[in-house]
This record gives C-alpha cells, structure tokens and sequence, in this order.
C-alpha cells in the first residue's frame, strides 16, 4: 500500500501551513474531501486509491473505529487511533488524566440535560466555565458569573461544567513526540511555553515565551510528557493548562497543531506545523526560539497597508479561517503591543 517512491500523506481537514511544510519536505498530499471522515469505509477507499502512508486528522468528526481499523492494516495514523480516540471526548480524555494519569484537573461535572446542568453548576458554585463535552476548532467556552442567567447558558448538547480557578495566566506547551535520531528511540522536545488568552470563548492572542516560573514550569513539562506519552505515536501535540503559582492544573490536549501554536510562525526557527510534519516523517527536530513573538487572530477585514507598518510585522490570511497578526520583537510586551496595533488595523 505505502508509496515507496515518494511519501504521501492523507489530510482529514483542511490546513495551508501543514499542507505547505509536508510540501517542502517532498511529500504527496492529499486532502479527505468534506464528509468523507466520519464514514470509515470511504476513508479506506481514500487511503487505498491513493496508497498512502500516513492519515493525519485535523479535525474531531473522525470515524475513530475506522482509523482503528486503517491502523491494524499498517497504515500510520498520527499520532495513533488510540491518541485520536482519546482526545474526541473530553469525558474519555479526562478520565486518563485524573483517574489513570493522576494530573491535577479542576473540579468537573458533565451534564446531559438542562436539569443535571443547574445541579452541576449549583455543585460547582460560581463562577463557573461551561464547554461543550466535544472537542472543536471554536470552543464556545463560557464563563458563568454571579449574576448571570445559569437557564441561559445550557447549550442543548453535552456539556461540561468546570470550577473557575482563580489562575495567574493559561498555558500552552507544545511538545514534539518523535524519533531521536541518536538512539532510535522516541523521544520528547519541548518548545518554549506559549502563553494565551480568550475573548468571548475564542482565542484572542498568544506569545511565546510565556513568563512561567521555574517550578510551574518543571510541572507543566512532566504533565505534558505524561499525557503525551499516554496518547502514543509521533507528532506535535498541545497541551493547555492553568498556572496558579506553581500549581499548574490540565485541562485539554490536541495531537495536532493548536490555533495558540501559530505564533511560532514568526518566533520559531521551524512552525508548529514545520514540527508536526518532521515528527511524521521521523525527521530531525528543532524546537530552537529565535525571536520573542506574538500571534492576534484577526475576525475582521484588515488595511493591510496600516497593519504591516508596524514594525517586524507580518499578517497571514487564509481562505476558511481567520487571519493570524504576527509579529517579533526585542521583548514578548513589546511584540503583543505591536501585534494589537496589527490586529486594531481594520478597514473602516
């Protein structure tokens, strides 16, 4: 099945910057047309048509028991079928960090109905942050306050209440799972910390490096290892987290490229999705920081003129998402004022 001429890849999802990298690295893409992922049969009819040799979901609306199926075949998935099965739900992905793993979480309740969402919330106490039990590309987090309707903020779908921690700043480590190349063995590289911030649920900013002191940060490089490690396989992998002094408390992981992450594309010798294809194909890594950045994800229609004025400015635009303000500096404060300035740079 694999193409022994030239290596090809299958993309479940739709990314420029991953599609870009593997391309630079001589390698065949193809990407699952919509709907062709939750139906495990097609998607094996993809991956025979075009012989590939590695699946690599960008999305969660994935046929889980058919990736499974496509693994035990010999195809790679990435990271693994079991990783992508984990991370779907974020019941099933909570349960291996508390119960098995041991990683400190906050206090959490999943909710099925209106009636066990008002018992949650009234268990939990406000304030409270509400987000749906399922993983997606637009979280749709909320933060319940005092105040607040609670009647208002039930969903209609799963959801899970978590207890608001009262946290100095979010977090996220990016780590590469991959072979070394010294020994043959996989091994873990971390980047620099990235530090990030929501605005109405959505992501907002994010720089690198992120200020964390020496014991959160200790913390936060085992929990990644541990929850990664779990998940198996090869691949770049975002785990987010919360910093309160030096506890630091889990509360998601993605094995791809993360929208924070994209700020490595002006602060990084080599992008998230650069290190993502690398890992794949067991190439070298290099998670070397060359410049303090800041990434703002931009929702509206930009001057471009205004906007690249700022200094060391850059602005990424893409066809079905939202456009990426980057920006470096000589110190992290000064690259997320500049790239504000970028961000604030709309038409009108």
């Amino acid at each position: 099945m694999p193409n022994s001429a030239r290596p090809a890849v299958l993309l479940i999802g739709e990314s420029e910057e991953l599609t870009a990298a593997f391309r630079r690295l001589g390698v065949t893409v193809h990407t699952a047309p919509a709907g062709v992922a939750p139906v495990g049969a097609e998607l094996r009819a993809l991956v025979e048509r075009h012989g590939v040799d590695h699946v690599v979901p960008l999305v969660e609306d994935v046929d889980i028991a058919g990736l499974e199926s496509l693994e035990a075949s010999g195809v790679d998935i990435v990271p693994s079928a079991k990783g992508c099965r984990l991370t779907v739900e974020r019941d099933t992905l909570r349960t291996v960090a508390h119960d098995e793993l041991g990683l400190p979480t906050t206090a959490y309740r999943f909710a099925d109905t209106r009636e066990e969402f008002r018992a949650a919330v009234e268990e939990l106490g406000l304030p409270c942050i509400v987000k749906p039990a399922r993983f997606s590309a637009e979280k749709g987090h909320r933060v319940l306050r005092a105040g607040d309707d609670v009647e208002l903020a039930w969903q209609d779908r799963r959801v899970m209440v978590e207890r608001f921690v009262d946290f100095d700043h979010e977090l996220t480590m990016l780590a590469v799972r991959s072979v070394d190349p010294a020994t043959g063995r996989l091994a873990t590289w971390f980047c620099e910390p990235v530090g990030h911030a929501h605005r109405d649920g959505k992501l907002a900013e994010a720089w690198q490096p992120m200020d964390v002191n020496v014991s959160a940060l200790e913390n936060a490089r085992s929990m990644t290892a541990r929850i990664i490690n779990s998940l198996g396989g090869r691949g770049l992998f975002a785990v987010e987290m919360f910093v309160a002094g030096e506890d630091v408390y889990f509360s998601a992981v993605t094995p791809r490229p993360h929208d924070s992450g994209a700020v490595t594309m002006c602060s990084q010798r080599f992008s998230q999705w650069d290190l993502h294809a690398r890992a794949i194909l067991g190439l070298p890594i290099d998670t070397t920081l060359i410049s303090p950045g800041a990434c703002a994800i931009v929702r509206e229609p930009l001057d471009l003129a205004r906007a690249l004025a700022v200094p060391e400015s850059d602005v990424r635009h893409y066809e079905n998402f939202p456009s990426v303000a980057l920006v470096t500096a000589e110190t992290v404060e000064q690259a997320r004022e500049n790239a504000a300035q970028v961000a604030a740079s709309t038409i009108g």
